[in-house]
Formats: structure tokens, sequence, C-alpha cells
């Protein structure tokens, strides 16, 4: 597949660097233009390139690797009717990622009741929206070897096919895709603050005997 990255950092990098090593095409972008990409493409190597975010919507899926304060003006000028978008963003409120009881209490009570997903889901009218990605921190997942743990990363969104591509490409690298259901349900768990939230867990297969 080919998976277009609105944003440029670590987020997706590292995740750029799995599904290279699956075999994948990535396309990075970023506000600041794609020249200013072109030492992060060369390190990624020969399946990575820099385009403008118009050029990275175009794959197949496209992965919202944006913080959360720059998410409305990433998404804007973009037709995103049928468009697969997976959104990696946690919604820290200020300019500052504040991790504390109260800080992360502060940026949930901004969402008033709404999930961070179903907020993204309106600034891109007609994308098929998924959750995923944004439940841990990038440094959990640094090993991009064959042998790397099979590390669980959660899954949520209303539409069926768009969740089972994701699911499918999240697989593809080594990592386990773990479906927690609707958007709004599922969305709660995994975001910023919710139960599920920067808890690594690992696929272990036991054979019993």
């Amino acid at each position: 597949m080919k998976v277009g990255f609105i944003g440029a950092g670590r987020m997706a990098t590292t995740i750029g660097r799995h599904l290279i090593g699956a075999g994948h095409e990535v396309v990075l972008s970023s506000s600041r233009g794609p020249d200013a990409l072109a030492g992060l493409v060369a390190d990624l190597g020969p399946s990575a390139s820099a385009g403008s975010k118009q050029e990275a919507a175009q794959c197949d899926v496209v992965i919202l690797a944006t913080n959360w304060a720059d998410a409305p003006e990433a998404l804007k000028g973009i037709d995103w009717s049928g468009r697969i978008l997976v959104d990696g963003t946690n919604p820290h409120i200020g300019e500052k990622r504040d991790i504390s009881a109260a800080g992360v209490a502060r940026s949930i009570a901004a969402l008033e009741g709404r999930t961070s997903s179903e907020i993204i889901a309106a600034m891109a009218p007609g994308a098929r929206l998924v959750k995923s990605i944004s439940n841990m921190p990038m440094a959990w997942i640094q090993d991009f070897s064959p042998q790397k743990p099979k590390t669980v990363l959660f899954v949520s969104g209303d539409d069926r096919g768009a969740k089972a591509l994701v699911v499918e490409l999240i697989d593809s690298t080594g990592l386990v895709a773990l479906d927690l259901g609707s958007l709004a349900d599922g969305g709660a768990m995994q975001q910023l603050g919710g139960p599920l939230s920067a808890v690594e867990l690992h696929f272990v297969r036991r054979i019993v005997r």
C-alpha cells in the first residue's frame, strides 16, 4: 500500500519505518513544504518520498500525524470524500503537552463530551475515519527488526471497510491491531485520558499441549 502522512514528526517517521520494513511506500508532508523533508526521506530510504499534503492525501491510507492544535489547518483544503483517514492525534490543550493528571483533565474537559476523533471527523467531512496509533509514545516501538515485540495498537471506527484495511496495514508490519469497536466508544477508551491510553500490551501466542 501507499500511505500518506500529514505531519512529519516522530509519529510519521516511526510508523513510516515500520511500514517501509513491511514493503509499503510512504509519502510525508508538512507545513514546511517538501524541500524541508529531503534529509528525512533520504534517511528513510527509497520507499519514502516528500510531497504536499494534497499529494499525501491521494494515498491509499492517510495518517494525520500532527499536533492537536495544528489539525484544523492541516485538514483544510482537501476533499476527504471517501478517503481513509487515520486519526493519530492526542487532544492536548495549549502549546505545551501537559501530561499531569490536571493537564489531561483540562484537555478532556475541553472536548465537551465528544471524543477527539469525532471532532477530527467533523474537520474532515466525508472521510472514512479510523482512530489508531496515538495510544502510546512512539519511543515504545523503536525496534524495527523482524523479531520485534508484537506491540498492540488499538483501532476504532464506524466504517468497517476502512477499519479492516487499517487493521491489515498494521498487522502487516508485525505490530498487532486490536479492534475496540466504534469511533465513539472505542475512541474514548484509547484517547488521551482513556483507560487504554499509554498502556503497553504485547500479543503473545501460547501453544497449549
